[in-house]
């Protein structure tokens, strides 16, 4: 088979390890993984199809997920400061560069770049701070499940 991308945007938090938990106990309570939806649908929105956590934890979901892995967020357990099996790392300032020409990328530069997931290996994940008018406005989390 193969990876299947997998890529959610959350409200811009300083910390970004915190903004990863609360996504993904969101995910987790929304149902939104594998094996209690084969396929999750991206992007998420509110009309995404949400049948309720199907396991008692996270723990358990990715236990029966086995090397499928969840398809989603929830495969994603830590921050790294490098790219890393179960984590999400900053995307490097080069790739920022390459492919958006900015260290600080907009939401529409971000949602319509599909090369992003080049730099991706299997079962790990980058995220990128969404700028809007030089702000911060979003965290943009994305990767591929594992299988």
């Amino acid at each position: 088979m193969g990876g299947h991308p997998w890529f959610y945007f959350v409200e811009y938090e300083p910390d970004i390890d915190a903004a990863l938990q609360k996504l993904r106990r969101r995910e987790f309570e929304a149902g939104r993984y594998n094996p209690a939806v084969d396929f999750p649908d991206f992007p998420v929105t509110a009309d995404s199809p949400a049948p309720g956590a199907q396991h008692d934890s996270i723990e358990e979901a990715q236990e029966d997920a086995d090397a499928d892995g969840t398809r989603s967020i929830l495969d994603m357990e830590r921050v790294s400061d490098a790219a890393d099996y179960g984590a999400v790392a900053p995307m490097p300032r080069k790739v920022l560069l390459d492919l958006f020409g900015t260290e600080e990328p907009t939401r529409e530069l971000v949602e319509g770049s599909e090369e992003l997931y080049d730099a991706l290996e299997r079962g790990q994940g980058v995220y990128v701070v969404v700028h809007e008018g030089g702000r911060p406005s979003e965290i943009f989390f994305a990767g591929y499940s594992f299988d």
